[in-house]
């Protein structure tokens, strides 16, 4: 059960931070930052002990919870498990990192939510049952909506509200599809459980199995998101704190992505291969959408969270496209998304803290005052863009390659938002960090070592991918080879 303590073991650190306040005002950010180290090793640890023969995971646990209703705790790890626990674990560390100098007041609450979030996550990517899924699912959910509402800016609560109304009613329904999923097999079978491998051996057909998948599908998609139901995420990005908007752009829009690989297309193929036109559909207006309002933003914070809108709708055309190519590129461009836009959230709250502002008009020029920042934001902006040999040139081309096998105007149109996202991009450069120097930014700081530390960690992980993704495509393939589904 080394993933289980694993879990424990991230919610333990953050009761830890959470009393240590009371001791010292600075040992919750410690506890915090050593505790995600730790957890980053530990998966480092489970990736070097290799895949058990026997199983085919490298790590399978399983303990009795609620036996009279089937409900048991299972959790296991699989390459893509694996490769998004390790982008969790190590995004943590980011996100610490980034609130070291932002965060004033409650600072052991503040680690806590923290960890708890993280916590559900890696709960998220391992449950293999799937009321433990919508356990960790809704874990996740709470401690977000604490980070924004208390210790975001302006509008905290308006944005905290709206992010827990839209991934709290979406998650209901996926609830009932899951309840609806357990009754028909228990009415097949006579057997009631929840475990995820059991009722991928149920077939289920027809309207329901249509109902059942828009139950998921819904759900996943708020959380990736796309639209139409994407207008929780430009005032959550906004509003929420740095680390918050690191959690939520590196790690949580992924939980949609995983969901959609893990659950709505192996539990329901042929409803799923029936809706793909109008998925792939869904992604591109994403994307085109997306990119469009990103560029007609003038607060950085609110461009980068317009611009994952538009990635995302490549992981929603990629999944869709329902092939090998869609599939890998859907989950290269989960991960380095995960890297380039959290990076790029730390810059905005990087600025923010030194000029109080978010609005680029103020910022003209500061490639003069503080170059080591400007050139940082260049590579992660032509990251996001895609420049070749960066990672998310990778994931963006297996997924536009995919696409071009089952529809050719939908992937003509998505490779138009590339070309948006360049325009957008260098949009932001040329008015935050080019042009006549903002007299207000004179004295501005740039940045130091903490700083330049953790985003040579992305930079150095985004080369890694671009140059050769064939790391994280061995990790995933044997989960795609076991899907059950015929890519």
């Amino acid at each position: 059960m080394t993933i289980l303590y694993l879990i424990l073991f991230l919610l333990g650190a953050g009761l830890v931070a959470c009393l240590a306040e009371r001791l010292n005002v600075n040992a919750p950010r410690w506890i915090s930052l050593l505790a995600f180290i730790a957890a980053t090793i530990w998966t480092g640890a489970i990736w070097l002990g290799g895949v058990d023969p026997a199983t085919g995971f490298y790590v399978v646990g399983e303990l009795s919870w609620i036996p009279s209703l089937g409900i048991n705790v299972i959790l296991k790890v699989d390459g893509l498990s694996l490769v998004l626990v390790g982008l969790t674990t190590l995004l943590g560390i980011i996100a610490v990192v980034s609130s070291w100098s932002e965060i004033s007041t409650n600072r052991g609450f503040f680690q806590f939510n923290i960890l708890w979030v993280m916590a559900g996550v890696v709960g998220v990517f391992c449950a293999y049952d799937l009321f433990l899924f919508f356990f960790f699912w809704e874990v996740m959910l709470i401690p977000m909506y604490f980070l924004i509402a208390i210790w975001g800016h302006e509008d905290r609560s308006y944005a905290a509200m709206k992010f827990f109304l839209f991934t709290q009613v979406s998650g209901l329904l996926m609830l009932v599809a899951i309840i609806a999923l357990v009754w028909l097999n228990y009415e097949a079978t006579g057997v009631i459980t929840f475990s995820y491998d059991e009722l991928l051996n149920h077939e289920v057909s027809g309207t329901v199995a249509s109902l059942l998948m828009l139950g998921f599908f819904i759900a996943f998609i708020t959380k990736l998101p796309s639209v139409p139901v994407h207008t929780w995420l430009p005032d959550a990005h906004t509003q929420a704190p740095t680390a918050g908007s690191v959690i939520l752009a590196g790690i949580l829009l992924k939980t949609g992505g995983y969901g959609l690989i893990r659950f709505t297309v192996p539990l329901f193929e042929e409803a799923s291969r029936d809706f793909a036109f109008v998925a792939m559909l869904l992604g591109v207006i994403s994307i085109l959408y997306g990119g469009y309002m990103a560029y007609s933003q003038s607060d950085f914070k609110r461009l980068v969270a317009y611009s994952s809108i538009a990635h995302m709708g490549f992981i929603l055309v990629g999944v869709y496209a329902f092939n090998e190519l869609g599939m890998q590129g859907a989950i290269v461009t989960m991960i380095a998304h995960g890297f380039s836009t959290a990076a790029l959230f730390m810059m905005a709250g990087s600025l923010q803290e030194r000029l109080h502002t978010r609005e680029m008009s103020q910022m003209g020029g500061l490639w003069v005052k503080a170059p080591r920042m400007g050139a940082m934001t260049m590579f992660f902006v032509i990251a996001s863009v895609g420049m070749p040999g960066l990672g998310n040139f990778i994931g963006e081309f297996l997924v536009l390659i995919g696409a071009f096998k089952v529809n050719v105007p939908l992937t003509v149109l998505a490779t138009i938002g590339i070309v948006v996202a360049a325009v957008y991009g260098l949009s932001l450069m040329q008015r935050s960090f080019q042009g006549t120097p903002n007299p207000q930014v004179a004295a501005m700081e740039d940045f130091g070592f903490r700083e330049i530390s953790v985003y040579a960690i992305m930079i150095v992980a985004l080369v890694w991918i671009g140059v050769y993704p064939q790391h994280v495509l061995d990790l995933a393939q044997p989960t795609l080879d076991a899907l059950g589904v015929a890519l």
